[in-house]
């Protein structure tokens, strides 16, 4: 019986659900963060790191190895996308880097490539493992490449842009409340009246990157507020990295920043900026208060095994296993903490479990029909060695509001 590896596993299913859809795959796709997540799993596994060195090997520092000339010294496909990725001053990591030569590569169509000439590179591909890595195993090469191949016949549509671009008219005060963090200019608030409120461009809890070509980033104190005095009165070109995607995704590398933020400052919002739709008032209590704190009045719908995958592409199909087991229903509350979640039952005051917000994989809403049902999936517990991968743990909300405020919370 042929070997099999998880992660490549999940790929499979996560390219033939790319592909189930058909025509072009845009940032929208549910499916596209995850297929770029296990990409950068594959290329990380077995990778050695350096014995004398003070640097991180990255996947990223495999590819900017390979020779960018064809045979007859002219610029190659390939080249063209490596010396893009080089040449971006947004990118100052190589994880960063990786990430958006994985992008481009999809993009223009050449991943396959990308990596068959990394396969014909021996002194870089030394670097890998051939006990662990995928790329020196004949038995797991050929399906990876077979899917990589599948990836670069699809049509990617994907926006290479590092952060969206905010034009602003001349004005007297853009009303920008913002706070540095970590080298990073964060919007706290905008201020009522101002361009930016008036605009609705920009939301609390995004970042600042760049203004008028400025870039902002390992800003100190009073930085951005400088640049703007100087530009006062004329346009402005400002460049923001979105902390929530369109799909209402949080974007991982800022969650750790957002949570630091948010305990620097409580009042900062960083719930639903769009009122839903207007529900019949529920009259029962939603909320109560413990230890100063609102804790949400909940039913717990259940738990359930999933498998070897918690991505938030699975978070669906995850939430109906759950329902099909028709569990008893019971009451909790859920108190919602700075650094992870617990949930009691109401009555018996019995703690159902705690999280740490690091241990949630994703989390969401449920789609049709009831959509006051959420859940989050978690690595199940090392106590339990019976069972392996993650679960997935559905509760109920009162209201469509709370529901969405809850999946934020968590989410950041």
């Amino acid at each position: 019986m042929a070997p099999k590896d998880p992660v490549l596993g999940t790929l499979k299913v996560c390219v033939l659900s790319l592909q189930s859809e058909g025509g072009l795959v845009t940032d929208s796709n549910p499916h596209l963060a995850s297929c770029c997540e296990l990409l950068e799993l594959l290329l990380r596994k077995g990778l050695q790191q350096p014995v004398l060195s003070l640097v991180h090997r990255d996947y990223w520092h495999c590819f900017e190895q390979l020779n960018h000339k064809d045979a007859c010294g002219r610029l190659s496909s390939l080249s063209l996308v490596l010396e893009q990725t080089r040449v971006c001053r947004k990118l100052l990591s190589a994880q960063g880097r990786g990430r958006f030569l994985l992008r481009l590569a999809l993009h223009r169509r050449v991943l396959s490539q990308l990596l068959t000439h990394l396969l014909h590179t021996p002194r870089v591909l030394e670097w890998y493992s051939p006990d662990a890595s995928i790329l020196r195993n004949e038995a797991f090469l050929e399906p990876f490449m077979s899917l990589l191949l599948v990836l670069s016949n699809m049509d990617f549509k994907l926006d290479m842009e590092v952060c969206e671009k905010y034009e602003v008219v001349p004005c007297r005060e853009v009303g920008l409340v913002l706070r540095y963090l970590s080298g990073r200019v964060f919007v706290l608030d905008l201020t009522p009246g101002g361009q930016a409120h008036v605009d609705n461009f920009i939301r609390p809890g995004d970042i600042i990157d760049e203004i008028n070509g400025t870039s902002l980033r390992n800003s100190k104190n009073g930085q951005a507020g400088l640049v703007l005095s100087r530009l006062k009165g004329l346009p402005l070109s400002i460049g923001v990295l979105r902390w929530r995607a369109r799909d209402g995704t949080v974007f991982r590398p800022l969650i750790k920043l957002l949570r630091a933020l948010k305990t620097e400052n409580p009042s900062l919002q960083l719930g639903p900026t769009t009122a839903p739709q207007t529900e019949p008032e529920d009259q029962n209590p939603s909320q109560c208060f413990k230890e100063g704190r609102i804790v949400y009045i909940v039913q717990f719908l259940g738990r359930a095994n999933i498998g070897m995958h918690g991505g938030k592409e699975v978070l669906q199909n995850a939430i109906t296993q759950v329902l099909q087991r028709n569990q008893q229903s019971k009451e909790v509350l859920l108190d919602l903490k700075e650094t992870h979640l617990t949930c009691t039952e109401r009555d018996s005051k019995q703690e159902l479990f705690e999280h740490h917000y690091p241990e949630i994989s994703c989390v969401g809403r449920f789609g049709q029909p009831d959509y006051t049902i959420f859940a989050f999936c978690v690595a199940d517990s090392p106590e339990t060695p019976q069972s392996t991968g993650f679960c997935c743990v559905a509760l109920r909300a009162k209201s469509i509001r709370e529901c969405e405020d809850m999946v934020c919370r968590i989410g950041v």
